[in-house]
């Protein structure tokens, strides 16, 4: 009987370790001559889902959106968050979580000083998580061309 939960738990943890359900796609929108909407954009697989930038203390990890400062560009407002969003109290973590599910789109406006082309770049940190378990925080970098 040991045997079995032993190898049920290593099971578990291989189908697990190779798991991504989370992808990431960046774009970029012209608004105006110097304006643009930055789009960073996870596909989640079902079912799973992320948490939300505002999911409350206490509960799970809130997705983390750090852009490095770039002299040529301003961040103008917060990053905006588009998409399905839930609320549901969960019980492991005793809050009210807020989370997507399938697909959400962070959207940060920028502004472009002088002329000629820049990059904008930093860091996301995220949490997938389903109804039985969660994956280990994962941070994904990107460098987004502006022109």
């Amino acid at each position: 009987m040991k045997i079995i939960i032993v190898l049920t738990v290593i099971l578990q943890s291989l189908s697990v370790k190779g798991q991504n359900p989370v992808t990431w796609s960046f774009a970029v929108k012209n608004l105006t001559n110097k304006t643009y909407e930055v789009h960073l954009t996870p596909v989640v697989q079902h079912p799973w889902h992320i948490y939300s930038q505002t999911s409350p203390e206490g509960g799970a990890l809130p997705t983390t959106i750090r852009f490095n400062k770039n002299p040529f560009l301003s961040l103008e407002g917060k990053v905006k968050e588009t998409g399905k969003l839930v609320s549901k109290y969960e019980e492991v973590f005793e809050a009210t979580v807020k989370y997507f599910e399938g697909k959400v789109d962070f959207v940060q406006v920028i502004k472009i000083k002088g002329e000629g082309k820049t990059n904008l770049s930093g860091a996301i940190q995220f949490m997938a998580c389903n109804n039985e378990q969660c994956l280990t925080p994962q941070t994904v970098n990107f460098n987004i061309p502006i022109h």
